[in-house]
């Protein structure tokens, strides 16, 4: 694991769900003046799909160099009149590893970019889980998502600047000519950390244990899913035996429900050293957050799931910083004590003797699940540019990332 390289002087804002996120995010993008450099999971083709469409329009027709990368299979079903609008009016679109579909479905699953990232100018940056669809908001109804962003500015807004251009890399027709600003901002210290199937195979994951081993206080992560490594839950029950209050928020209320059958398997070995958990039952729960003692949190697309650690391409922000520890420490508290559902250890062995084979197979399955991973086709990483048609009609330019 490469050691992150954390920068002090930043400013670090956290954004929560989609009412707070898309007016700063569109904003941003509004005042753009020379590029704007996106990465994204999911863009649907609905209110908030079609703002971002008609921001980036405004934004390249204004000049702004404008480069969006959608994964193929979290944006796969995207119209292509869509996408044609934006590439007709200057907006440079990549597709991250397009797949045709088989009997109707899509069969990229493994190794997608889950990275959410926004740059904007070289000096200011959006990092967390949200994507661009109508299922963030409240008004979608009870089954809109609890999410989480950051919009940061500061030195560490250069780190976010150079991972994104690497992974466009391939596909970019000109060198880059903006210049991060480095000038603080801020007091928080930040680093961005990445999850890759080359140089930073397991990164977030080392994060995440170093700081679970280092707490003395306390533990918060509100997870979306919640299937991790033997190593992670072993540093969380050994946290909470050493006296740390850890606590879990974790999904009540799935928009898979799967989700939360698989992640119960895994209820009983931590209830038994007094970890909490707590299941959100609001709302689908889609955030990826965390916090250790006064000082350290993260935000960012990374699930603590097998998907997330093992294969697809995540990026999560790490900060230190007190004040906005104690922010989302009180978010947090307040999501746990009002609008969850506490787990006892009581409820969870109740029927316990019919699940006892399904919480071992389960368990060991995080365990192996990294050397199970190995045995998955690893297809090249590829970026696909849609091309204006008045240039050459159906044609994609590709590189490997």
């Amino acid at each position: 694991m490469k050691q992150p390289s954390w920068v002090d002087g930043n400013h670090v804002e956290l954004l929560i769900n989609g009412e707070q996120y898309y007016p700063r995010v569109f904003e941003a993008m509004a005042a753009a003046r020379t590029e704007i450099l996106l990465e994204t999971f999911i863009i649907y083709d609905d209110k908030v799909g079609q703002q971002l469409r008609q921001t980036l329009i405004d934004a390249a027709q204004r000049g702004v160099r404008v480069e969006v990368v959608a994964d193929g299979y979290g944006a796969g079903e995207l119209p292509d009149a869509f996408v044609t609008s934006m590439v007709e009016a200057g907006v440079h679109f990549h597709a991250f590893d397009p797949q045709p579909m088989l009997a109707g479905m899509r069969t990229n699953l493994f190794r997608r970019l889950h990275r959410k990232i926004v740059v904007i100018d070289g000096q200011r940056a959006f990092v967390g889980g949200i994507n661009y669809s109508a299922d963030h908001l409240g008004d979608f109804g009870p089954m809109a998502k609890q999410d989480y962003a950051v919009e940061v500015t500061g030195p560490v807004v250069a780190q976010v600047h150079t991972s994104s251009r690497r992974l466009m890399a391939p596909v970019l027709d000109r060198a880059d000519t903006v210049e991060p600003v480095t000038a603080p901002t801020g007091a928080a210290q930040a680093t961005l950390v990445q999850r890759d199937n080359v140089r930073h195979r397991t990164d977030i994951e080392e994060q995440y244990l170093q700081m679970f081993r280092q707490a003395e206080r306390r533990i918060v992560v509100a997870n979306a899913y919640f299937f991790p490594g033997y190593r992670l839950l072993r540093e969380l029950r050994n946290a909470a035996r050493r006296g740390v209050e850890v606590t879990l928020i974790l999904q009540g209320q799935p928009d898979m429900r799967w989700v939360r059958a698989i992640s119960r398997l895994l209820y009983n070995y931590l209830l038994r050293d007094d970890v909490r958990i707590h299941e959100y039952c609001r709302r689908p729960l889609h955030g990826k957050v965390a916090l250790v003692d006064e000082q350290w949190s993260t935000v960012g697309s990374s699930n603590l799931d097998p998907l997330s650690l093992s294969l697809n391409l995540e990026a999560n922000l790490m900060i230190r910083d007190r004040a906005f520890n104690q922010q989302l420490y009180q978010h947090l508290s307040e999501l746990a004590g009002e609008q969850c559902k506490p787990v006892t250890l009581e409820r969870m062995i109740r029927g316990y003797w019919w699940r006892a084979p399904l919480i071992f197979m389960g368990f060991h399955f995080t365990r192996y699940f990294p050397r199970i991973a190995g045995l998955f086709p690893a297809h090249r990483q590829r970026l696909k540019s849609v091309l204006p048609s008045v240039q050459e009609q159906g044609e994609l330019h590709e590189g490997n990332v």
